[in-house]
């Protein structure tokens, strides 16, 4: 292994963090955001327009809702959380155990990526300003939906080369096993992260049981 590969939402941090803090602050301020920034939200609704007619805004708050993996929803998201960090109303949610381990890591030499459906900019926001600390110095690189669907194997043999390692050497970890499975597929090794189980028995995958606290 020369390299590890980690998930963020549910593996290195509380799904509530996300569902409840970070999601709910950028719906109630999209549309005040949008408004109040119109050079550089535009080039982002066009791509909404592209993707679905009619009003983007009203598309954006839908794919909230939905929870849509959508490329320029996670951009937009990640511009208005970055205010949100900067004004201090939240920090960036780290399991204790998950900062305890990339630093231990990192410290033995082994280069740490980032891979989420969040954009690369709200990843280094997470981490940047993380209940841990500034944790981005532990990162060599980090990658969104930009490379590819994170259930998809090709998006992952992408990160191999971009990151210069076979896709052997390299540990991707993640709480989803759809992710589990597409990573292996690519050849990737995998753990899957339970957190929420509590007994390290999902599907046929190689678990790692996690404490949720």
């Amino acid at each position: 292994m020369k390299a590890i590969l980690t998930d963020i939402e549910g593996t290195t941090t509380s799904l509530s963090f996300v569902a409840d803090i970070l999601f709910p602050y950028a719906r109630e301020r999209l549309s005040a955001y949008v408004a109040a920034h119109p050079a550089e939200t535009a080039p982002i609704l066009a791509d909404v327009a592209a993707a679905e007619p009619g009003d983007p805004v009203a598309t954006l708050l839908r794919w909230i809702d939905e929870d849509r993996k959508a490329t320029p929803l996670k951009a937009l998201q990640g511009m208005i959380w970055a205010d949100g960090y900067a004004s201090g109303a939240f920090t960036g949610h780290v399991y204790a155990d998950a900062a305890i381990a990339l630093r231990r890591w990192h410290a033995q030499g082994t280069r740490l990526y980032v891979f989420s459906s969040g954009s690369v900019a709200a990843q280094k926001l997470l981490f940047a300003h993380s209940d841990a600390g500034d944790l981005t110095p532990v990162f060599s690189g980090y990658f969104d939906t930009t490379t590819g669907p994170k259930r998809v194997a090709n998006s992952y043999a992408k990160i191999a080369e971009a990151i210069g390692e076979p896709v052997g050497a390299v540990l991707f970890l993640s709480d989803t096993s759809e992710e589990i499975a597409a990573a292996r597929a690519a050849g990737m090794q995998a753990l899957l992260i339970d957190r929420v189980h509590g007994n390290g028995d999902i599907a046929d995958f190689s678990t790692i049981t996690m404490p949720a606290i």
